[in-house]
């Protein structure tokens, strides 16, 4: 396994994140799909046999069964000192006005939740998971930086929102003297490369780390543009993120692949590990092989020739990561 830091941090984590979406209870939360705790274990296993240091879930995912598996299965299979753990905060939790968002309430709550149910005393990386409108962000800032001093968390990330958002948090967070994020996990494939236009040269400019979520595109670049999965047809977010079909990409995809012989999924990740700006795909992993596949990816150098067919048939598009404005 490779490390790299991530941003301009001296926190080193491997070059592929283990997404933990994938794994919580199927009748808590919309997440039919997801993997209950008994099959999800061995890909947590697999993943920290394998090297992979880096773990992302989200209190939401599951209704928060996914902390909960994540943080048992590292606490029977690691070391908690030698394992990043990445959560995130913004959606709704529980009903009630305060059930979610980014004020300085949902914040202090959330964090104590999210550390009962991983079982640890602090998380490595609290990202917000959306950008919250209805709150100043003064307020959320400020919680956060009140977060990291009470050693609940080590440091703080951002996730999908416009770039001129994450742009007055920086600049915000720098005039006040507040902890300021490190990282960055948006939005970001080769059917959505919209991230490239404006986000990517800030979170360089500002030596921000960049974590980019759904590097296969759900997996969708990883099999035939006309195949289907159960997560396909009952997964109702990703249904609003690539309305196209792009069949010139998928079929750029599998020709590399079948010219190299390895899987689709390899060729996909080699592209998104391609750019400099990137830090660690997030990767989810449900079947056996997908997890050594993405490692294989890290050691996929794509020619010029081979990323100029990858991206010749790609056009602009609106950036759906349920962003709000």
């Amino acid at each position: 396994m490779e490390y790299v830091k991530l941003g301009s941090t001296g926190l080193d984590v491997s070059r592929i994140c283990l997404g933990c979406m994938s794994y919580g209870e199927p009748s808590r939360g919309h997440t039919p799909w997801s993997l209950p705790e008994e099959p999800s274990r061995p890909f947590i296993k697999e993943a920290l046999e394998a090297g992979i240091n880096f773990f992302d879930t989200a209190d939401m995912y599951s209704g928060g069964s996914s902390e909960e598996i994540l943080g048992r299965a590292l606490a029977d299979y690691a070391d908690r000192d030698e394992v990043v753990i990445a959560t995130k905060i913004y959606q709704r939790m529980r009903p009630g006005p305060n059930g979610m968002g980014l004020s300085r309430k949902a914040i202090m709550t959330g964090i104590d939740h999210s550390l009962r149910r991983l079982g640890t005393d602090y998380v490595d990386l609290y990202q917000i998971h959306r950008f919250d409108p209805r709150t100043p962000i003064e307020e959320t800032l400020e919680a956060l930086h009140d977060v990291v001093k009470a050693g609940k968390a080590r440091y703080i990330g951002a996730s999908s929102m416009h770039a001129w958002q994450f742009s007055k948090m920086l600049y915000t967070s720098t005039l006040h003297g507040w902890t300021k994020f490190v990282s960055m996990q948006d939005h970001y494939n080769l059917l959505q490369r919209e991230e490239e236009r404006e986000m990517f040269p800030l979170c360089v400019d500002q030596g921000i780390g960049v974590i980019p979520w759904s590097p296969l595109a759900r997996g969708r670049l990883a099999r035939d543009y006309d195949s289907s999965t159960f997560r396909d047809e009952t997964d109702q977010f990703g249904k609003t993120l690539y309305p196209s079909t792009d069949d010139g990409i998928f079929d750029a995809v599998g020709a590399i692949a079948t010219e190299r012989d390895v899987p689709r999924a390899q060729i996909a990740l080699a592209w998104v590990s391609a750019n400099p700006a990137v830090t660690s795909p997030i990767v989810g992993a449900t079947k056996p092989g997908q997890l050594a596949d993405a490692i294989a990816s890290l050691a996929v150098q794509l020619s010029d020739d081979e990323m100029a067919r990858l991206e010749a048939h790609y056009t602009p598009r609106v950036n759906m990561a349920g962003f709000t404005d």
